[in-house]
């Protein structure tokens, strides 16, 4: 009965703290977590302690497989670059220089607890990084953010594991690059075949609920198998999800997606909450660990700022070169623009068209090939020259790269024998409190000041609008006198076609699929209105 009134209490928590952030302008998760902290520091309140693995294995697959549904393939392909940086090269290079520090400030601390340690405080939280999505920041700001976050759990768990590794043993080069190789490319296979194995068994499931109920299982059936096999969970269930959310709108009905989202939803409202609600409650535990162990809560405190600094430098240095990368290669791609229209010219006005410099014929599949690939190109370079990236979206990438659960469930899972293990646990603690606190409580100032590239609509946004408007009426035209349902039907293909080819942005693109949506399942429920 008193875990049932806990989980009740915690629920209703939860509910209240998303309805009074939206009223006081303050992201949910950190009005959670002081609740937590709040409610930790009670005398009366026991000692809250979560078995890591509930959150590892438990919450974050579904939560980043939710996340990756929802990406637009395209931008998360676009944006790639930006995003295996981030997700790869800076957390491996955060761990590095982490580990330097915190072998450095701690006595007996060798150099790769040191990186264990900063491997765990390196990666930036899909969750906590959400609270970006409702400020007035450049969409690709956003995509890379949550790109960012849906892969870099990865390489700092697979690197966790090999720093462990090499303060019992030595370890080189060659296998931590093999482990990581390993562990991403089987996880990839096992995310796509469970994609597209979700998408063709729920296909044919023609119950609303059933469907739904069977994709809260689909993380679970692509992480599992991942990490019996060594590989990375998180991983697969974020290629699912990718898999899916790019798959849904050809396999999946209207009122199915619908029904999922809305259960989603909820399920991401829940677990959300919950983890960050848990992460205040877990304080009063990991300070008593500390107290017991007389390292000093005033030691783990000052050691967890300096890393937080260094953290936020850290991130600033490599991101301030990435952005000018980015800008190079929006340069490069306009001078290629040209060559493109040409390219397109030619197999446009040329029935004779030959590829590989004339040495045989090009088919017609291979010609249709070589259109859709120009196409994209150039879909691509609109896309870049449209929202060019600048020193105030690298200001808000660097500001909203915040740390969260990850961190801490992370730091439960070291060794029972690892050195000054309470305070490092603690150190872990304050730095993804305080990063939530510090940035994700100051984002929204930091974003008014720096006013960000593509905040506002822009006349970029009216012809999209109006693209997707001519793009609806040709596809309906051949149709004018069939149904309606027909109607739609080749509307939605030619939308999904034009995502495909990213000729217009994601957003536009989903609202007017959302559109189609709505007007199909109103179509389904006059002919079926007990259904």
């Amino acid at each position: 009965m008193d875990i049932l009134i806990v989980m009740v209490a915690g629920l209703l928590a939860i509910a209240a703290a998303s309805m009074l952030g939206e009223r006081i302008g303050v992201a949910a998760p950190l009005l959670l977590v002081l609740l937590g902290i709040g409610i930790s520091l009670m005398p009366f309140v026991p000692d809250v302690e979560i078995d890591p693995e509930w959150i590892l294995a438990g919450v974050l697959p579904p939560l980043l497989y939710s996340a990756s549904v929802s990406m637009p393939t395209m931008d998360f392909r676009r944006e790639f670059g930006a995003i295996g940086g981030l997700s790869v090269l800076l957390v491996v290079v955060s761990a590095i220089v982490l580990g330097s520090f915190f072998s450095w400030v701690i006595p007996d601390l060798n150099i790769w607890w040191g990186i264990a340690l900063g491997a765990i405080v390196s990666p930036t939280d899909a969750v906590a990084t959400s609270i970006v999505r409702g400020l007035p920041v450049s969409k690709r700001v956003v995509s890379i953010l949550e790109g960012e976050g849906l892969l870099n759990d990865a390489t700092a768990l697979v690197l966790l594991r090999t720093a462990i590794a090499g303060a019992a043993a030595s370890v080189s080069l060659l296998g931590v690059i093999g482990d990581f190789v390993f562990a991403v490319a089987v996880a990839a296979v096992i995310g796509l075949v469970v994609g597209h194995l979700n998408l063709k068994i729920r296909s044919k499931v023609t119950d609303s609920t059933v469907n739904t109920v069977i994709s809260f299982t689909v993380p679970f059936l692509a992480a599992v198998p991942a990490e019996e096999l060594g590989a990375s969970g998180l991983v697969a269930a974020v290629v699912a999800g990718l898999v899916t959310g790019h798959g849904a709108p050809r396999s999946l009905s209207p009122r199915h997606r619908l029904s999922d989202t809305q259960n989603w939803r909820a399920v991401e409202l829940v677990l959300e909450g919950a983890v960050f609600l848990t992460m205040g409650l877990e304080l009063s535990t990991i300070v008593a660990d500390v107290n017991d162990d007389h390292r000093g809560i005033g030691t783990a405190a000052l050691v967890a700022a300096g890393a937080l600094v260094v953290t936020i430098l850290v991130r600033a240095a490599f991101v301030a070169p990435l952005i000018r990368l980015l800008r190079r290669r929006a340069a490069r791609f306009e001078r290629l623009k040209p060559k493109l229209y040409d390219a397109a010219g030619r197999l446009d006005g040329h029935g004779e068209t030959y590829l590989f410099r004339g040495r045989r014929q090009a088919s017609e599949s291979q010609i249709a090939r070589f259109r859709t690939r120009i196409r994209r190109g150039l879909a691509d370079i609109d896309y870049f020259l449209a929202a060019p990236l600048d020193w105030r979206d690298g200001t808000v990438v660097v500001w909203a790269g915040m740390r969260g659960a990850v961190t801490l469930a992370a730091a439960q899972t070291l060794p029972e024998d690892t050195p000054a293990r309470s305070l490092l646990v603690l150190v872990a603690f304050l730095v993804a409190v305080g990063s939530l606190l510090l940035q994700g409580g100051t984002l929204k100032r930091v974003v008014g000041w720096v006013t960000p590239t593509g905040a506002e609509e822009t006349e970029e946004d009216d012809a999209q609008r109006e693209g997707i408007r001519r793009l609806l009426a040709e596809a309906a035209a051949p149709l004018d006198g069939q149904s309606r349902w027909e109607q739609i039907s080749a509307q939605r293909t030619a939308l999904l076609d034009a995502r495909d080819d990213g000729l217009f942005d994601a957003e536009s693109l989903e609202k007017a699929l959302n559109v189609l949506d709505a007007e199909q399942i109103g179509l389904e429920l006059r002919r079926h209105p007990e259904g």
